[in-house]
């Protein structure tokens, strides 16, 4: 019985005291996984680990993460003007970590925990400008390294404000959760941001409460697939001519990518609420949309070539091969449903649904006039009477769509129910056709 305490006692001695110089190791190779398989899914970042001194119980590291060629520059660029990347802002994480089996250092300080793992870490942001001047960032990041080098990171963030010159900005609580994985690419995530606000002058813009969850997963086709939730309670932004006024009272987002053997599967539904818009006021749409059975070959070179075509030295090449892929898209054959597209706005709502179904085809022997042939639709749409009226009084060659029967009206709206199949097209029963000459 002795022996057997005894023996316990010194499995929990290594444990404690041993084995946090060897698990040190693994948790700083672990985070640095972590970080370069994040820069590798952007492809828009570069991670730099400049600095990491290993003691005993605990480390400390530095990365610094720059904006490189990619999609995120590009819109950068687009804001800002031609601004090189050189002369961008970097983010510097400053990250304590407490490894061990067992992380008894970290329960000195916040959100500690002597849970089982590589490590637990504390990390704080800095934003180091082209000066050299250094502006910390609010919150802290509280990481977890587990077992099999899988890193869990919470963004805390309480509310408070600063003032820059003549800008201030104010935030409520914060809380994002992000768990990566390097060995398979799969990322969970989920946060709620309470609140942000800046004001600069005459100038400002808010930001309601945004919360959100999902899960996503790489697979060999190069598309993520998985699931997003979101959801907005409020967006507005006010100001001068140079910014002008608009906003959105609330938008809701539901999303899920599948794979089904080499085919892909999606749907999503998004609503939303805008207001201030130019001759309109308010409006809200409502969209409920449906991918069935496209090639994942295709989809997934399609969606590398357009990533690269900001950077890229020979445009004209990217858009030849989406073309190809494109081709090789449809051929395979695939469903595109519009189940609902409602557009509200004063004068009443535009109602909508959109039904496509493309027939497989041989890749050697498509052409698009062929396509129309093998393809199915339906479309239904309906229009309040009220807003085709002030179409038809701005722009009276509208009113064509109305003579021809395109447009009948029933009631206090105009209506049209079209539908295509094996190459004939029939607008509210009466048939149109095609002229497939005229498109060879």
């Amino acid at each position: 019985m002795k022996k057997s305490v005894i023996g316990i006692l010194i499995v929990l001695a290594v444990v404690v005291l041993i084995s946090p110089a060897i698990v040190g190791r693994m948790a700083e190779k672990s985070m640095d996984e972590n970080l370069n398989w994040a820069a590798q899914e952007t492809g828009d970042v570069r991670v730099t680990s400049e600095s990491f001194s290993r003691g005993w119980f605990s480390s400390e590291g530095q990365h610094r993460i720059e904006i490189q060629d990619g999609e995120l520059l590009a819109a950068i660029q687009t804001m800002l003007g031609p601004v090189p990347a050189d002369e961008l802002p970097v983010l510097v994480i400053n990250t304590k970590l407490d490894h061990g089996l067992i992380p008894v250092s970290s329960m000195g300080r916040e959100k500690g925990s002597l849970a089982p793992g590589l490590g637990s870490a504390v990390s704080t942001m800095t934003v180091e400008l082209p000066d050299g001047e250094s502006v910390d960032v609010p919150g802290t990041i509280y990481s977890k390294v587990g077992l099999g080098g899988e890193l869990l990171s919470n963004y805390v963030l309480s509310p408070g404000s600063r003032t820059e010159g003549d800008t201030t900005a104010t935030w409520g609580t914060t809380d994002i959760e992000i768990q990566t994985d390097p060995k398979n690419g799969e990322a969970k995530f989920n946060g709620v941001i309470n609140s942000v606000s800046i004001l600069n002058g005459a100038d400002s813009a808010s930001l309601g409460t945004l919360s959100f969850d999902g899960e996503q997963r790489p697979s060999k086709y190069g598309i993520s697939v998985g699931d997003l939730a979101m959801e907005l309670s409020e967006f507005e932004v006010r100001g001068s001519d140079a910014m002008p006024a608009g906003g959105f009272d609330s938008m809701s987002l539901e999303a899920s990518t599948r794979l089904d053997g080499d085919k892909v599967n999606a749907d999503a539904k998004m609503s939303m609420a805008m207001k201030g818009l130019p001759q309109f006021g308010s409006m809200s749409f409502d969209l409920d949309f449906e991918l069935g059975q496209a090639d994942a070959e295709a989809l997934g070179r399609m969606q590398q070539a357009l990533d690269t075509l900001g950077g890229s030295a020979d445009p004209m090449a990217t858009y030849s091969a989406v073309q190809d892929d494109l081709i090789q898209l449809f051929a395979a054959g695939f469903d595109l449903n519009f189940n609902r597209l409602d557009v509200v706005l004063p004068q009443g709502t535009i109602s909508s649904k959109m039904l496509f179904s493309f027939s497989e085809e041989d890749p050697a022997t498509f052409a698009w006039t062929s396509l129309l042939l093998n393809t199915e639709a339906a479309v239904d749409l309906s229009i309040p009477a009220s807003l085709v009226d002030m179409l038809v009084q701005s722009e009276p060659n509208a009113a064509m769509a109305i003579g021809a029967g395109y447009l009948v009206k029933r009631g206090d709206v105009y209506e049209m129910s079209a539908e295509m199949k094996k190459g004939l097209l029939t607008v509210n029963g009466a048939p149109i056709p095609i002229p497939f000459g005229a498109m060879r």
